[in-house]
């Protein structure tokens, strides 16, 4: 489990003043609580490849791809009603 130090967030506000915040694309009248399936998009900046690279048809993943590919699977330890789909 990753754990963030909540003075982290108050540092990021002063420093940054909310400069980098975008409107929220949540559905605000959607409570997320609910059951449904979701489409979850991780952009990365420029579309760099940071999660690793693909090899002869394979995915060798970098040290970040393995990271979010732990990641991933740790959502079941913390949802225990989440069923994980597919991911690419």
């Amino acid at each position: 489990m990753i754990y963030i130090d909540k003075s982290l967030y108050a540092i990021m506000n002063e420093k940054y003043q909310n400069k980098y915040r975008i409107p929220s694309a949540r559905l605000q009248t959607w409570d997320y609580g609910w059951e449904g399936k979701y489409f979850i998009t991780i952009c990365t900046k420029d579309k760099l490849h940071y999660f690793g690279k693909i090899l002869n048809g394979k995915m060798i993943l970098s040290n970040i791809g393995v990271i979010a590919n732990l990641m991933w699977y740790e959502i079941r330890n913390h949802q225990k009603n989440v069923e994980l789909g597919e991911f690419v």
